[in-house]
């Protein structure tokens, strides 16, 4: 955030908390009420400046000591990208990157279709299995039912 480094209301509160203090003398006598006014305030002004400050230094700490408007931006893996305003990328630049950057893409799309197709090759393996158990599953309730009337013929 510019020179004071996220204390912005910090700054503020204490120029303020300043000008209060600075003040305050040349008011003493002028009214009573104002005497109290400032006896009030001048405190309550250094007291939010120092709960400005504590609380920035705490948000600074807690982000790992760095500004808050920092930010990292990657492409992938391999390759960031950083644009200055005094560089420029030409045209041809910008076209070989996009055909790379499709050919990736295309790579991907490819994987992933063969991912889908095994996929699908396995669900269909998996049904003609679940398939063949409820078969033997019929061919031995069958062998059993079998079993049970030929033993009450012989009774």
């Amino acid at each position: 955030m510019g020179y004071v480094g996220n204390h912005l209301a910090t700054l503020v509160t204490g120029v303020f908390a300043a000008i209060l203090t600075g003040l305050w003398p040349y008011f003493v006598d002028f009214a009573p009420i104002l005497n109290f006014v400032f006896i009030m305030a001048v405190p309550i002004m250094w007291f939010l400046t120092f709960t400005c400050w504590i609380s920035q230094k705490s948000t600074d700490y807690m982000h790992n000591h760095a500004p808050s408007h920092t930010e990292k931006k990657s492409l992938s893996n391999s390759q960031t990208i950083q644009t200055t305003t005094t560089s420029q990328v030409n045209l041809l630049e910008i076209r070989q990157i996009q055909n790379e950057l499709s050919v990736e893409l295309n790579n991907v799309k490819e994987t992933v279709k063969l991912k889908d197709s095994e996929i699908e090759r396995l669900n269909q393996e998996i049904s003609n299995l679940e398939t063949l158990v409820q078969i033997e599953s019929l061919k031995t309730e069958l062998a059993n039912l079998k079993m049970l009337a030929s033993g009450k013929k012989t009774k």
